[in-house]
């Protein structure tokens, strides 16, 4: 594991300690549901874009972004065709906040994910979204039950994995889609061959054991190319972050990766 990568979960330990587990969150019934919206922005022959509310990378500030910024953000990128909104909430490296993604949820229609390190159970507890992220390499052995816990309280959880280890083990979860990151966590370097060679694995699973999972291909996807190549190698959807957010055209670049298998 990356010292960044350490760095952020030890900070994440720290954060959780100042949540008052006393509190429990008051459950939205209407979970929106991401699986439906991808299977039918393919029927369209349109690609399914997560895109994402993104102040930061580690060590890279791309802008401010308010809460109020952040429905602005978010409405343009549903406008343009998005099929769920993924919303950093980790304050520390990414600038995020759960205050963008209450605001984010409260003004879109679409399925909203948090994306956070979510390494303890008290974290389901802090605010309402459709979606929670799940890392696989960061879960280790906890992640079967950080899935069962996250399904039991009205989550769907979007499990990433780095490499075939840690597919083997999000597929002997619950989890329904499977978010493949082509960053590896040991260097950050960034290789879309990752979703090209993790794929095939998880269609195999499937005709094994009559299971159908979402895939979805997450970061270093900047041109219709990069998305071309995901799509074509089996991905159901990519999530994009970075390029949306530095075009500085939000609904038009959001537009242009949803539209790439137009060209």
């Amino acid at each position: 594991m990356h010292s960044v990568i350490n760095d952020i979960v030890n900070s994440t330990e720290k954060r959780i300690l100042q949540i008052d587990n006393g509190d429990t969150l008051k459950r939205d019934p209407e979970k929106r549901d991401i699986v439906n919206a991808i299977r039918t922005k393919r029927s369209l022959n349109k690609v399914a874009v997560i895109s994402e509310v993104k102040p930061a990378s580690p060590g890279k500030k791309l802008r401010d972004i308010s809460p109020e910024d952040a429905k602005e953000i978010a409405s343009e990128m549903e406008r343009a065709g998005a099929i769920a909104i993924s919303v950093l909430t980790e304050p520390e490296f990414f600038h995020g906040s759960l205050d963008n993604l209450k605001a984010v949820r409260s003004n879109v229609s679409i399925p909203v994910l948090r994306k956070d390190f979510i390494v303890d159970k008290i974290q389901f507890e802090e605010t309402q979204s459709d979606l929670i992220l799940l890392i696989a390499g960061i879960l280790g052995t906890k992640l079967e039950e950080m899935v069962q816990l996250a399904i039991s309280k009205g989550f769907e959880p979007l499990v990433e994995v780095h490499n075939k280890e840690e597919l083997e083990e999000a597929l002997k979860t619950k989890a329904r889609v499977i978010g493949i990151n082509n960053r590896d966590l040991s260097t950050l370097e960034i290789d879309l061959d990752t979703t090209l060679e993790l794929v095939p694995r998880i269609k195999e699973f499937d005709n094994e054991n009559g299971t159908e999972h979402i895939i979805i291909s997450e970061s270093g996807m900047h041109t219709t190319d990069d998305i071309r190549k995901v799509i074509e190698a089996g991905a159901d959807a990519v999530l994009v972050g970075t390029s949306i957010i530095k075009s500085g055209k939000i609904y038009t670049k959001t537009k242009e990766l949803v539209d790439a298998l137009d060209e």
